[in-house]
């Protein structure tokens, strides 16, 4: 994904792992969870600490991928721009993944790792190999719903499945339309990505069960993302130069906090909800002085 904005005055390892919008990604073990009804507690804590550094490894590992194209399409950069080695940016890409590995076996043990493993092994499938091939989108969703079932655990997995496949599914329609952000993208794409936000929004709001406040949040939080992603994608349907393309984009990417925020609150984690939608107004403040594509 796209570039940094702001450069100068901020440290390049900030940069090159997109330090701040790794809180949305903090929700996704948080929805695993309530989901799998297994609350975030006591050791488990470490779950969505695991998260960020596996999004940390594969922001790193992404730039390192993309260093000779960089050079010619965003050369601000850190390995074009010189501030950081590519080797340098390769061995924080691999230590960051070690770390999720390290985090999620002391969250879980052996349960974890059984989801973990595999969320390594797609971040860097993604980024060595399927990034520049049709699959992408679908890789990069695979990424995330795997991060969903880290918070549920191997043993529970399956209870998370909606979870997982919502966040996947509108990781999907992100993925492909951040694809344009360099040279735009087709009015077609971008409806495509409103859709699957559309079809998450619902998805996230609707479910059997459940106390009225915890549908009430449920909706309030859907309803909040899928305005605020819907509104960008939409404009993206109408224009979809590049610029607008990477604002539809970074929408797309701070929308995922609501999104968890709604889920956990549809399985009666309200409270869980309230803490993973306090991220929203941060990563959107730190997002001005580092992109989070």
């Amino acid at each position: 994904m796209g570039g940094v904005a702001g450069a100068a005055g901020v440290n390049p390892y900030v940069q090159l792992v997109r330090a701040p919008a790794a809180l949305s990604v903090l929700g996704d073990t948080v929805a695993g969870a309530a989901a799998a009804g297994r609350p975030l507690r006591g050791r488990r804590l470490a779950l969505p600490l695991a998260s960020v550094a596996f999004y940390w490894s594969g922001m790193a590992l992404n730039d390192w991928a993309d260093r000779r194209l960089d050079a010619v399409e965003r050369p601000e950069r850190p390995i074009p721009s010189g501030r950081i080695s590519a080797s340098r940016a390769f061995g924080v890409a691999a230590g960051l993944s070690g770390a999720g590995l390290v985090l999620s076996a002391l969250a879980g043990g052996r349960d974890a790792l059984t989801v973990a493993a595999p969320l390594a092994a797609a971040v860097w499938a993604y980024d060595t190999v399927l990034k520049k091939t049709p699959l992408a989108p679908v890789a990069m969703a695979v990424c995330r719903s795997l991060d969903v079932l880290l918070g549920a655990g191997g043993r529970a997995a399956s209870r998370a499945l909606v979870p997982a496949a919502v966040l996947g599914g509108h990781t999907l329609g992100v993925t492909a339309l951040s694809a344009g952000e360099v040279h735009g993208a087709s009015p077609a794409r971008a409806a495509g990505a409103l859709a699957l936000t559309s079809v998450s929004a619902a998805a996230a709001a609707s479910g059997r069960g459940g106390r009225p406040g915890q549908r009430a949040a449920a909706l309030a939080a859907a309803a909040g993302y899928g305005v605020s992603v819907g509104t960008r994608q939409y404009a993206a349907v109408r224009t979809p130069t590049a610029p607008v393309v990477r604002a539809a984009t970074a929408a797309g990417i701070h929308g995922m906090v609501p999104l968890q925020a709604a889920l956990a609150a549809r399985r009666g984690r309200v409270r869980a909800a309230a803490l993973v939608a306090l991220a929203l107004p941060l990563a959107r403040r730190l997002g001005r002085k580092v992109s989070p594509t």
